[in-house]
Order: structure tokens, then sequence, then C-alpha cells
């Protein structure tokens, strides 16, 4: 792709942050953007190097970015990360850190442009067909992707790699040669050293058929959006969950299309087919008493009312305790859960200067809540009152000494009770969203 081409690809756009490694690929597409720049002064560039730390040259490879950058007069911001062994794979923790700091590196207004080209579409092809994916994975990269609120842009991706080197060598250009790109331990490593130059020797042209491939797999999914998108809202409430039932009366095909894009809007990761079936078949389908999940990374799928629901996974506090010795002051609550603080105006009595007030997440026998006749086990009265089953061991209870006062944002127990607007009110302050009140 020449600069006049780049230019076209991109020029909806005026501000970029560009992911910059100092290898070959981003070096040219850093270079053909300044030129760019050059002709356009109202173009705004930024570089990003991510320190992954996995080499023994990755500060030298800082050092000749900055360099580059300077010489340049490109802003270049360098991140260090951690990688964190999840089981996964270097590879792909690696690529979650790079992609979790272009998130958070990003400036209002700027699209994300990365380096990824016609060979490196080919060897994500080929490692999607060893997974044995469907047309979604097939397809491979896009050339522009919704990313972090903006743009994700691939400009090179029908470039070939002899394409970037001949423009590397024509402008003198140097680069970093990172290598672990030799070692064919590494999957890539091995489609791109061993397997794609044999295809290619013998089918010159076998990069472009490929690409050719994955963009009509793209294409057929686009096309399958379209068509179920309608069905898809009519399945899904405000909250986000998708209705069984319906499901039941389509064929296995269509389903599994539904339920691929339902997932795909929950921004989690694209299911294998075996997923797909324990989905269906270890969830939606348990037997009615079950409180079956499935467990994908951090986030889990739960039945509750013959919905599914996509959800964060949390740690049952069912054993936690927690000192609330000064209730004046404002309660955080452990794994993300939030913060408590008594406030007032509210309906529930005040503790007394003697009582220990602490928080809890279970409590035992039988209770009398505010509005209600008879006393009830707390499994019993999350069953009245609609509570999930996930949310009920993760939702604080406000006691004094062991008496339960309290649920934040469902009810006040009968001996918690006290004149309205006397007392004050239980507020769990959730990350992001507007305090629930009890």
């Amino acid at each position: 792709m020449t600069t006049p081409a780049i230019a076209q690809f991109l020029s909806p756009w005026r501000r970029f942050l560009v992911a910059f490694s100092g290898g070959l690929d981003s070096t040219v597409l850093l270079h053909q953007l300044m030129c760019w720049r050059q002709e356009n002064p109202d173009i705004q560039l930024r570089a990003i190097h991510i320190h992954h730390g996995l080499s023994a040259n990755a500060d030298d490879w800082v050092t000749h970015c900055q360099q580059l950058c300077a010489q340049w007069a490109i802003p270049l911001e360098v991140v260090r990360v951690t990688l964190v062994d999840e089981g996964k794979g270097t590879e792909a923790h690696a690529r979650l850190a790079r992609y979790t700091a272009f998130r958070e590196a990003l400036a209002p207004g700027e699209v994300l442009v990365t380096a990824q080209h016609l060979n490196d579409q080919c060897e994500t092809f080929l490692l999607a067909l060893k997974r044995g994916s469907g047309p979604a994975g097939l397809s491979a990269m896009p050339a522009a992707a919704d990313f972090a609120g903006t743009k994700l842009l691939r400009p090179l991706l029908n470039t070939s790699r002899a394409t970037l080197l001949q423009w590397a060598q024509d402008h003198a250009l140097s680069w970093i040669e990172d290598e672990s790109n030799q070692d064919d331990s590494y999957d890539r490593n091995f489609l791109r050293l061993r397997v794609v130059p044999a295809l290619t020797e013998r089918w010159p042209h076998f990069a472009d058929a490929v690409a050719r491939s994955a963009q009509l797999c793209g294409e057929q999914e686009k096309l399958l959006d379209e068509l179920l998108t309608d069905e898809l809202a009519t399945l899904t409430d405000s909250e986000g969950a998708l209705a069984i039932a319906p499901l039941e009366r389509v064929s296995e095909v269509r389903r599994a299309a539904l339920l691929r894009r339902w997932l795909a809007q929950q921004q989690a990761p694209m299911p294998s087919r075996e997923q797909l079936q324990r989905l269906w078949g270890e969830v939606a389908q348990a037997r009615e008493d079950a409180n079956p999940s499935l467990r994908f990374g951090e986030f889990e799928i739960r039945r509750f009312r013959q919905r599914l629901w996509w959800l964060k996974s949390h740690v049952s506090q069912t054993d936690c305790v927690l000192a609330w010795p000064s209730p004046s002051s404002v309660l955080t609550l452990p794994d993300n859960l939030g913060q408590l603080r008594l406030t007032p105006g509210g309906a529930i009595r005040a503790p007394a200067d003697d009582e220990i007030v602490s928080v809890r997440f279970k409590a035992p026998g039988m209770l009398r809540i505010a509005g209600r006749n008879g006393r009830r086990k707390l499994k019993k009265i999350w069953q009245e009152l609609g509570v999930a089953p996930w949310l009920r061991d993760t939702t604080p209870l406000l006691f004094y000494g062991e008496e339960l006062i309290a649920a934040a944002g469902q009810f006040v127990t009968q001996d918690g009770l006290t004149d309205e607007g006397n007392g004050v009110q239980l507020e769990w302050i959730k990350n992001g969203q507007l305090p629930a009140r009890s």
C-alpha cells in the first residue's frame, strides 16, 4: 500500500494512536503515516510501545523506538505490562495485555492503527482453521472494527510483507528483529516459518486466496447479522438477558447462530461448538430446580426465570463478616462489590451506642421482614422478592449484634424498622451505578 492508498483508507479520521513495536511492519506503517502528515499538517500522530518484559533486549527496543519517534517528531508512550499466567499461553496473554494497554491509552477522538498485513491475515485464518472455527473465526481480522468506543484500523491488511520490506529498503528504514519470531514452538511462528512458505512455494498467490476466503466468510457473517438482528432484539430484555423458550422452537443451526450473536453483544469470546452445546444442554436445558452455570474466563452464563444471563463472576461472600465500627463512615466491600453507607432520613433505626454493627452475607433462622406477615428463612425471602441466585450471597446484610436489620437495596426487617424519615437508610454504592437504598 502506497502513501496515497493508506491516506484514502484513513482519510475520514485525523487523530491516530499507532501500535509501534519497532518491528518491520509497524515501522513501515508509522513511516507512511509520517509521510502523509508531511502533506497534511492537520494529521495528529501518537505512537505506543508495549514493553512485555519477555526479552532480554526489551529495554534496547524501547530506546530504538524512542529515538526513531524523536527523529520523526512523533510522541511515544511506553507502557510496561506484566503478563499473568492464566493458562492461555504466552501469545494470548501478551495480546491481551497489549490491547488492554491500547484501550487505556486512547485519547478522545483518536483511532487505533495497527500494522497487521496480508501474511498475518493468512496465518490468522489458518490458526482459526486449526481450531475448527466457523465462518466468524475464519473471517479472520477485519480492516476496521469497533474498539474501546472508537475504531481499530488495519490499513495494511491487503499488503504483503514483501511489499513492506521493499518500502523499508527503499527508504533506508531500520527496525527491530525480535528473536522470538524464530521460535517455532509458538503456533503463529510455526505457520510463518514452516507452513506458509511451503504453501506459497507451491501456490504463489495462496495468501491472496486466503484473504478472499476470509472476506467471503466475513460477508456471510454480516448477512446473518442483518437477518437475525431483529429476531435477537425480540429475545433480549432491557438487562441483556436472553429468553430460552423461543430458542427451543427453532432449528439447532438457527439457535446456535442466535446464541453466538447474543454472546457477541456481551463482548464475550466467541464460543466453540462444544461450549455452545454445553451452554444449551447444561444451562438452558438443566432441570427446573437446578441453579446451572457455565464459566467463560472471568464471566459466567447463568439461568434465571427462563432466561440466560451473562455475568461477571463473583466469589461467594457467605462466610464473610465485616466489622463496621464507625457506621458514620463508608464501608468498602470485598471483591469489588462497592461500598455501604448509612445516611439520615430513612426507615431503619439507627444503631444504639452499645450495639456492634457488622455486615454479613447470610442470616440463619426465621426472619420477619417489614410489610409481610409471618416468618421465613432468608432463602424463601430471596425467592419471593425475585432476587437472582447469584445475588443472594453477594448482597450485604446489615446486622446490629446478632440481629438482622436490613438487606441492602431489598428489605428492612421488622426489628430494624422505625418511623419513616426518623431513622437512617442503607445505601449500597456499586461501581458506576446509582446507590441502591433500603
